[in-house]
């Protein structure tokens, strides 16, 4: 089966989004990312800000569930905000697989769409010094130590991804290619994942 959707998760400054709009652009692929949070806020009811804010991260002490638990909600009622918020994100990453090729940037859509075939589940990656200057040339410096900013945003992503998937977040075994951006090249992780679409 050939390749219909690409799904990119990405350290914090590896230039995992960077990756997602030259493959799409390359491909002529819509891309999902802050994309995903219009869609996301009319499916649940809750507010774009809210969405924005709150669509990677996980806060323990509130969520009630794993995904596998969301298949009886009944024994796992009432969810908190945070688990409604990734059911409808879970969802709306459903109907885009089926309805569309696509690239898909997070949100751990290369866990949620694990049963399809026509897949492709990436993980972007590099090392702390070439992150932390990538990050003060495309955000800036806001006051925070680069490196307290690199570690609280890698942790907030692993743990929202441990808790609804069970699963370590850039364990190479959950996904088909994993690449260094800062010894291969962004555009090189670009060309080597259309190449293995293509080849597919």
């Amino acid at each position: 089966m050939s390749i219909r959707i690409i799904t990119i998760s990405r350290q914090f400054g590896s230039g995992g989004h960077t990756v997602g709009q030259l493959i799409a652009e390359k491909l002529g692929l819509p891309l999902y990312d802050n994309e995903l949070v219009t869609k996301i806020a009319e499916k649940s009811g809750f507010d774009v800000s809210f969405v924005k804010e709150n669509s990677e991260k996980v806060f323990t002490a509130m969520g009630m569930s794993y995904y596998m638990g969301f298949q009886n909600p009944a024994a796992y009622t009432p969810l908190s905000l945070y688990d409604q918020l990734y059911i409808a994100q879970h969802n709306i990453i459903r109907e885009l697989a089926e309805k569309e090729e696509c690239v898909i940037i997070g949100r751990c859509a290369d866990y949620i769409l694990e049963d399809r075939d026509d897949t492709l589940r990436t993980f972007i990656y590099a090392d702390n010094d070439y992150r932390a200057k990538r990050i003060i040339e495309s955000y800036g410096d806001n006051g925070v130590k680069v490196e307290k900013r690199i570690k609280d945003k890698d942790n907030g992503r692993s743990a929202y991804y441990r808790h609804y998937t069970n699963r370590e977040w850039g364990d190479p075994a959950n996904y088909h290619m994993c690449l260094n951006s800062g010894f291969i090249g962004i555009e090189q992780c670009a060309d080597l994942i259309v190449q293995a679409v293509r080849s597919k």
